[in-house]
């Protein structure tokens, strides 16, 4: 009876923790208003903004999420599925106003234009193995 008793409050404190990480997890997502959900990125599929957005990427972004962009020091891969399901207007939003509970500091410093050129450089890596385009340096 004792251990039955201690497996289900085992069950139950085990699934608040993982609603409470999920929940922490996609906190700055909850905050994106609708309308920046839904910019689209004017660079998108350019090669020039692509290789811009590696130099900005490199200068601002590797020291936390690596020069794999597969995260670091607790920082998250820039590479997962949740960044890629983000929209660009997500993304867009994050960069601009950061979630400093989480680390990620805003760059609303970076010209709108330089923050769109990262994001064209995020959706060009693959999801697996080492990033192409950062491969050779």
């Amino acid at each position: 009876m004792r251990t039955s008793r201690t497996w289900w409050i085992t069950l139950i404190l085990l699934s608040i923790s993982t609603v409470a990480l999920v929940a922490a997890e996609s906190s700055w997502l909850s905050k994106v208003p609708p309308a920046d959900r839904q910019r689209v990125n004017p660079y998108a599929d350019r090669p020039e903004a692509i290789a811009a957005g590696k130099l900005l990427f490199e200068e601002n972004c590797a020291k936390c999420h690596g020069s794999d962009a597969e995260g670091r020091h607790g920082r998250p891969s820039l590479r997962s599925e949740r960044v890629a399901h983000a929209t660009e207007g997500e993304l867009a939003w994050l960069l601009r106003n950061g979630s400093l509970h989480k680390g990620m500091p805003s760059w609303s410093s970076l010209p709108e234009p330089e923050r769109w050129q990262l994001i064209a450089f995020l959706r060009s890596l693959p999801r697996d193995g080492p990033p192409a385009a950062l491969a050779h340096h």
